[in-house]
Formats: C-alpha cells, sequence, structure tokens
C-alpha cells in the first residue's frame, strides 16, 4: 500500500497547491475570493493562510484519504484524473482538523515538528484550521467535473451532515478529556470515533459516490466501508502510541507517551478501568489526569494496560472493524485491480508501523 500511497501522494499535493497556492498574489485572490470591495493585502493571507498550511502539509501525511477516494473512483469504472480536484476535499478537511485538535488539544508536536499554534500563534492557526473546513466548498462551487445541480446540491448536503457530525465526535473526546473519572462505555468510545474519524472517512466514499453518480445503495456500502477503516485507523493509531513509547523506553522526549501526556481515554484504557483492580484504576486516572507525566508513569499506564490485556483486545476490535470493512465492499461490482487495493487499505490502517 506504500506503493500506492507514494504514487499518488505529489499528484494530490500539485492538485492542492492550485486551491491554494504556496505563493499569494492579487490576481488569485480575485480569482478564487472574488473581486475586493476594496483592496486585498496579499502578504498577510500569505503569512496567516498559506505560510502555516503548507508548513503542515509538507512535514508529511499519508494522504490516504484522498487516495482511497480516487481508488474508489477507478473501482466505479472512471477515470481517477478527471476528479482529482474533488479528492483534495476530505484532505484539507483532515488537516484543518488536526489544527484545531492540537489547539484543543494543547498539543506540542505534529508530525516531527512544533504544533503550529506554537509556530505561529494561537490566533493564526485557529484561523488557518478554520479556513480549511471552508476551502473544499469551493471545489464544489467552482464544479470541476462540470456536474448537474442535483449532483452538487447532493454534495453539498453530505458535507454539511457530516461536518456537522465530526463536531459531535470531537465534543465528546473534549468532554471525556476534560474528566477524571473513566465513565464513558465502549459502544460510546467507537462512537466517538466513527463521528470524530469516521465522518472523515465516510465523506470521503459518499462524495466518490455521489460525484461519479453511482445508486443510493452503493453510497450506503462504500460509506459503510469507510466508516469501518477509519474506526480500525483511529484505534490502531493509539496502539501504535503505545508501541512507540515501548521502542523509545529510557530515551524519554516530547513524542515519548503522547497519548498518555494528553491523558486520552482510549480504547485500550476504557478496556483497562473495566477489567483492572480497582487501585488499578485509580492509579490510571490519577496519572492520565496529571498535567505533566514522567517516564516512569507513562510506563506504569502502559503496565496496567498490558496486564489487563487491553492492548490486545483493542487489536482484535480493529482487526474485526477491518474485516466489517471489507464485507462492505464484497457484494458491489468494483473494478477488480482497485478493489484489492481498497481492501488492502483497511489491513494496512491496522497493521501499518507509522
Amino acid at each position: 500500500m506504500r506503493d500506492v500511497l507514494d504514487e499518488w501522494r505529489p499528484v494530490v499535493d500539485e492538485t492542492i497547491e492550485e486551491l491554494l497556492p504556496r505563493l499569494v498574489d492579487d490576481a488569485y485572490l480575485a480569482d478564487f475570493f472574488g473581486e475586493p470591495t476594496y483592496q486585498y493585502d496579499p502578504d498577510a493571507v500569505q503569512a496567516a493562510l498559506s505560510d502555516p498550511i503548507w508548513e503542515l502539509l509538507d512535514r508529511g501525511g499519508k494522504r490516504w484519504r484522498a487516495v482511497v477516494f480516487l481508488l474508489l473512483v477507478e473501482a466505479f469504472g472512471e477515470d481517477p484524473d478527471e476528479y482529482l480536484p474533488y479528492a483534495c476535499v476530505p484532505e484539507i478537511l483532515h488537516n484543518g482538523t488536526i489544527i484545531v485538535d492540537d489547539v484543543e488539544d494543547d498539543a506540542s508536536m505534529r508530525r516531527g515538528d512544533a504544533a503550529l499554534h506554537l509556530e505561529h500563534g494561537t490566533d493564526v492557526a485557529l484561523n488557518a484550521g478554520n479556513a480549511m473546513y471552508f476551502l473544499p466548498l469551493k471545489i464544489i462551487t467552482r464544479d470541476p467535473g462540470d456536474l448537474d445541480d442535483g449532483t452538487r446540491l447532493a454534495a453539498y448536503e453530505m458535507l454539511m451532515y457530516e461536518l456537522n457530525r465530526t463536531h459531535l465526535g470531537q465534543g465528546m473526546d473534549i468532554h471525556w478529556h476534560n474528566e477524571k473519572e473513566i465513565q464513558m462505555s465502549e459502544r460510546q468510545y467507537l462512537e466517538m470515533c466513527a463521528c470524530k474519524t469516521g465522518c472523515l472517512g465516510r465523506i470521503v466514499a459518499r462524495l466518490a459516490a455521489i460525484v461519479t453518480g453511482q445508486s443510493d445503495a452503493v453510497e450506503q456500502a462504500v460509506a459503510d466501508y469507510a466508516e469501518q477503516m477509519s474506526i480500525a485507523f483511529q484505534i490502531g493509531d493509539d496502539i501504535l502510541d503505545v508501541e512507540h513509547t515501548l521502542d523509545e523506553a529510557g530515551a524519554f522526549g516530547k513524542e515519548f507517551g503522547n497519548d498518555v501526556r494528553e491523558g486520552k481515554k482510549t480504547l485500550m484504557v476504557i478496556h483497562a478501568a473495566r477489567n483492572a483492580d480497582p487501585e488499578d484504576v485509580a492509579r490510571l486516572e490519577e496519572i492520565l489526569w496529571a498535567d505533566d507525566n514522567d517516564e516512569d508513569e507513562i510506563l506504569e499506564v502502559i503496565e496496567i494496560l498490558q496486564s489487563t490485556g487491553s492492548i490486545e483486545y483493542a487489536r482484535e476490535q480493529a482487526l474485526a472493524l477491518a474485516e466489517r470493512a471489507r464485507n462492505h465492499l464484497s457484494d458491489l461490482d468494483l473494478e477488480p485491480e482497485p478493489a484489492d487495493h481498497l481492501s488492502a487499505f483497511t489491513r494496512f490502517v491496522v497493521e501499518r508501523d507509522v
């Protein structure tokens, strides 16, 4: 799957650059945002939007959401090159959400460097992140695929529905982060993931189905595929944080035990809270609630997760979700090669090591 991602990523970035150039000038602003009432300041837009956004994009990211969109288009029998601008919709949205998430979580790092709000200021970061919620709507407005009005309206309505639900998930996550006790149920956690992470996946799949004119049944099937895969991705991401922490034990740094330091209530933590001894649960809550943690405290949390089998439990759940995602594709009439790639992605999101 890495070969597929490596092949498409530069193409996706080139297309994003057409929507938001690295260098902003008056001509671009007038064309993309309309003629000014008085006078734009390209230098200000450059510093407040283009520079921080491209700094984040250039740090990395797999662009897997855009790639899954393109694979779905190809699997539907269409030419993915003709729909490249639409592939940027979920990718821009995703990067906008992580800028805002980092502010809300008071995160120190993102993709190996300082979080954008620490690098450019909270005001710049929030404005840039929020702008990335709205920039993709311009793609639908400019209609590069020459869609009919009904299709464009369906795309708008889908985006509004899914984006609203992402904020339900983020709200749940923030509330749990601000509580010391681990009170949420596993089903509530999965619903949070279905909203916060799953809705971006659903945007990928539903938009691919809408712009290529698929039936409602096909749209629902691929949306379910992407949602289940995205939840598996989130759980896999949490497992990776634990595994990387164990690998780096003894070399304590800013990335060591990131989820513990942020006090995240992951599926592993929820499972451990239901299965550990009461004193271990109390200790788990105490460490996650603390403003800062040392290396020993982070390793203590991981020891509790290991003693309750919570890491392996989470891995089993992620693999089960990935299998359910694959099953949603099995009854669809898809082109074989891209269908194989889509199926392989469900394994990649759980088994990846970065």
